[in-house]
């Protein structure tokens, strides 16, 4: 190996580790029946283009509990695979084509889906580049595409097997509707948000009696030329004489009942409200409890049909809206238009408001029993009730359960070209055959009877539908494969609450039902990633973070670029360009995988949000420098010495009479600490909080192996006998090389770079790399409570030495004699490492606190325990008289202030209770320095 180099500069060792560590096939998993197995399942990203921070924060989470399984030596398998994302993916490449002025309609299907093909191909590899940059160390021979062949295959195998139970069926739902995409759309991609918009109050003459009417209230008056009913509630007294008889409903002159139903609020409106089935989820459910016709009045470009009124034909749903209200204005039917807040669904992909439509889709029935009586969504509810699913944490459950609890049949057609094709195939007189593939089509068609022509379904699958399967798709289903064998159920789910219900739910759904096993043990939800201000990431807002840019730096002028180019809406570029150069005026320094992969460990709190801010990684970037750092010291103190000198074999007779090694109290202290957080490090992976792992590593490796070991073995290794200069050398090596081990899952690259120079140092014998070398495990007869009690000590020592120093004002290059009496055994026993830790010129050890009072005139004193000491330095008395008698004042005139203001009750009445306690503080503190200065004042005047 060669010389390790002076600083840690990350992207070189990042780029030649995860080369080697494919080359070696560390990621790929043992297959041994006799090991305990690790899986766990990457959530398939899009391909639509790049990874993003919560992708980054995901993988490094299941990256840790990846790298830590395998080296305690499961067989562990991280599954990668990217999600051919129907409708994002094919908007992505429909406007590349309008960038060419064409649309997919002018290349025809099959071309079109060869450009989507080359987008994949494109964005999919920049995608596992990306994982590659963050030390992902998954399985890429088992690598998948949810439309790859074998993926595919699973697909048309399941789809076949659900129709074939009854449990996949084709019929006319009220579904979500794009009118842009000209789609139905899952309930994912439909966000909603609170609008400005209007409440128009509409007058229905009743039939029998047109000088009588009521007056609905409605935000979309468009729909009512598809309304079927108007609708009281039962209760209210008001209308109960209206229920039975018929309204004629304007414009189109249609004769609809009036009907009573518990839905309807008395209080908003008019307490009347028009039923439109076709156009409206809650009144769709009102006419099925009614037997109500459902008439739809738009096409799927949301311009009004053949339904309504001639005059009305072909208008888009919105131009409609204006000409209904303007005809109702002239018949004397519009009552009044009132100011309204109201939730619009909008399609998150395009930002158009969605359409409730009745249409053809295909859906899996999720409430309807199978062959052994329980139902999909009943298999899914029993196997978390059981806890053969877990959900960490466990308050998600409810979360789960409230959705379960109120599930409806899942839509799961989409009329989209990219995706699967649904395998059905259609006759001429609308017959049904479902099948594997055509010619099994044709063999079902002719049993039935049907040798006509067959046309294939051109509707595709919901992207939901295939990546339900991975669990066990994934894993070679339906064939009995070691894979299937070994890893279903997966060990853990890492994912965020948002897609609990769309994904989640739905791969319980599907692997419970096709293999009798639950899809993964544990379910991990995390938070979203958001910036530092606790903002959700987005262009518009500008406060995007590419992981990549973490890692490799970026400029300010390109970030700029990034950030204002492909905005959607391109006036807000200056706001964004303001934005960034005010949080990032120089651009983004590179931090390095490692620092970013340690930023989001320490950030991984369970199910809570995540503010992601630059800063945490600055700090653990230089924490890799620190350890970096330490591994070089480490070095240098072996440097040319043989493994007996290390203290790693045992010395020959060439050692001399002391062959033995020498293990101090500070040596015990360290391998002590050791124990105790290896044993916290087990405990934060086996309860998923890697926060507390993170935590963990940081305080034992900064605040007690850099901070003190590193500096008390230096004492040791200079001053000590043979035997000790061995023993601290071989708990230098030992301790770092199992430090670099146990932070390995959270920092991959620093960790191997550094263990390939020290393992070999230390006698760790075993793997060309630290990623497959054993972890540690805690040792509790390591565990050395007087070490602890003894360093304890001696660091409460060192630290009052130091405060004596600062109210000395004396340099960090001045060394001062230490003036001790009483119980100095613990200054006698770290003589050495008291001087350099203290900066101690010498130490002077009095047996009676007479001689030592006298010795010390004047200089500032302290204790601890029974040990007296002072630093000894020539002090201007009078000088230093007068510096105390001003800060006395200061400090008194400061109590007066704080005494005064805790004095008035209108401010302590009044303040918010965290400003009174505050102020409380303030005096506590400025008590205690008083008494501090007014103490000092004493011994000098006792000169």
């Amino acid at each position: 190996m060669t010389e390790l180099a002076k600083s840690f500069e990350p992207h070189a060792i990042e780029a030649r580790w995860s080369a080697r560590w494919e080359q070696l096939g560390v990621a790929q998993p043992s297959l041994d029946p006799g090991k305990p197995s690790f899986c766990v399942q990457l959530p398939p990203p899009n391909v639509t283009g790049t990874l993003h921070m919560g992708h980054a924060f995901n993988q490094t989470v299941m990256d840790a509990l990846t790298r830590y399984h395998r080296m305690r030596g499961f067989n562990a398998l991280w599954v990668p695979g990217t999600d051919h994302a129907g409708i994002a993916t094919q908007i992505v490449v429909e406007r590349q084509l309008q960038t060419q002025g064409m649309s997919r309609h002018d290349l025809g299907r099959e071309k079109f889906i060869a450009k989507v093909w080359e987008w994949k191909q494109q964005s999919g590899d920049t995608i596992t580049r990306q994982m590659r940059r963050l030390g992902d160390s998954v399985s890429w021979s088992h690598e998948y595409f949810t439309m790859d062949e074998r993926l595919s295959k699973v697909v048309v195998e399941t789809f076949v097997r659900l129709y074939e139970e009854g449990l996949i069926y084709r019929g006319k739902r009220l579904v979500n509707w794009d009118p842009v995409l000209d789609t139905s759309v899952s309930d994912l991609e439909v966000e909603s948000h609170e609008e400005d918009g209007q409440l128009w109050l509409l007058r229905y003459p009743m039939a029998d009696d047109p000088s009588e009417s009521v007056v609905v209230a409605t935000t979309r008056p468009e729909t009512m030329l598809g309304d079927t009913a108007v609708m009281v509630h039962p209760e209210d007294a008001r209308y109960r004489h209206l229920v039975g008889r018929q309204v004629r409903l304007p414009i189109t002159g249609r004769l609809v009942p009036v009907i009573a139903d518990s839905y309807v609020d008395k209080d908003f409106g008019t307490g009347v409200v028009k039923v439109t089935p076709a156009h409206d989820f809650n009144d769709y459910a009102v006419a099925q409890r009614h037997g109500l016709p459902m008439i739809s009045i738009f096409t799927g470009r949301a311009t009004v049909n053949d339904n309504a009124p001639e005059a009305y034909r072909g208008l888009d749903r919105f131009e409609a809206r204006q000409r209904v209200v303007a005809e109702f204005e002239r018949l004397g039917l519009l009552v009044e238009v009132k100011k309204h807040k109201l939730m619009v669904p909008r399609c998150g992909r395009t930002g158009q408001i969605v359409e409730p439509m009745l249409s053809d889709q295909w859906f899996v029935a999720t409430t309807k029993p199978g062959a052994d009586g329980k139902s999909l969504a009943q298999q899914a509810i029993d196997a978390v009730a059981s806890g053969a699913v877990r959900f960490v944490p466990e308050n998600w459950v409810n979360t789960f359960n409230q959705w379960m609890a109120n599930i409806q049949d899942w839509c799961i057609s989409r009329q989209l070209w990219w995706g699967h094709q649904i395998p059905a195939w259609y006759g001429d007189g609308g017959e049904v055959f479902v099948a594997r593939d055509e010619n099994e089509a044709r063999d079902k068609a002719k049993a039935a009877g049907y040798t006509g022509a067959l046309r294939r379904d051109a509707d595709v699958l919901d992207t939901w539908y295939s990546s339900a399967l991975v669990p066990f798709s994934t894993l070679g289903w339906p064939q009995d494969t070691p894979e299937l064998r070994l890893f279903l159920p997966s060990s853990v789910l890492v994912t965020g609450y948002d897609i609990i219900f769309f994904w989640v739910a739905r791969m319980i759904m599907m692997t419970t039902h096709f293999t009798g096993k639950v899809p993964f043990r544990d379910v991990y939800i995390h938070g979203l990633v958001l910036d530092a201000h606790g903002k959700k990431m987005s262009k518009s807002e500008g406060n995007v973070l590419d992981p990549v840019d973490l890692i490799d730096g970026i400029d300010l002028p390109a970030l700029l670029d990034k950030r204002t180019t492909g905005l959607r809406r391109p006036e807000t570029a200056p706001a964004v360009r303001k934005a960034t150069e005010k949080e990032f005026p120089q651009g983004i320094p590179a931090y390095g995988a490692d620092a970013l992969r340690f930023t989001f460990a320490s950030l991984a709190t369970l199910g809570r949000n995540i503010n992601f801010d630059t800063k945490r990684c600055e700090g653990y970037r230089n924490f890799c420098n620190k350890l970096w750092n330490a591994t070089r010291f480490v070095l240098l103190q072996v440097d040319g010495l043989d493994a007996a000198q290390r203290g790693v074999l045992p010395c020959n007779h060439d050692c001399g009479p002391d062959a033995t090694l020498d293990f101090t109290a500070a040596d015990r202290w360290i391998v002590s600490l050791l124990q105790r957080t290896e044993q916290q490090v087990a405990q934060g992976f086996a309860e998923y909080r890697l926060d507390f792992v993170a935590h963990a590593i940081y305080q034992f490796v900064w605040d007690e192996f850099c901070d003190w070991y590193l500096e008390i073995a230096k004492t040791q290794i200079a001053s000590g006998t043979p035997a000790q200069q061995r023993g601290a050398r071989r708990t230098l090596l030992r301790v770092l090389e199992t430090v670099l081990r146990l932070a390995h899952p959270i920092i991959p690259f620093i960790t191997e770079e550094l263990w390939q120079h020290v393992a070999p140092l230390a006698g760790r014998d075993g793997p060309h790399t630290i990623a497959l070398a054993p972890y540690p495990l805690a040792q509790p007869e390591k565990i050395d409570a007087a070490a602890e009690a003894e360093i304890a000590a001696f660091k409460q020592l060192v630290e009052a030495c130091r405060n004596l120093r600062g109210e000395l004002k004396v340099s960090p290059a001045q060394r001062l004699p230490l003036l001790a009496c009483g119980d100095v055994g613990l200054i006698e026993r770290h003589r050495a490492a008291l001087q350099a830790l203290a900066k101690v010129a010498d130490i002077r050890l009095f047996d009676d606190v007479a001689a030592w009072t006298a010795a010390t005139q004047g200089v500032p004193a302290g204790a601890l325990g029974e040990t007296r000491f002072a630093l000894q330095i020539e002090v201007d008395l009078a000088a230093e008289h007068e510096r105390l008698g001003k800060e006395l004042q200061r400090l008194q005139a400061e109590i007066a202030k704080a005494e005064a203001k805790l004095g008035n009750a209108s401010f302590v009445d009044r303040a918010p209770p965290a400003v009174v306690e505050q102020e409380r503080a303030r005096l506590r503190d400025f008590g205690a320095a008083r008494h501090k200065v007014q103490e000092q004042l004493a011994r000098l005047n006792t000169v």
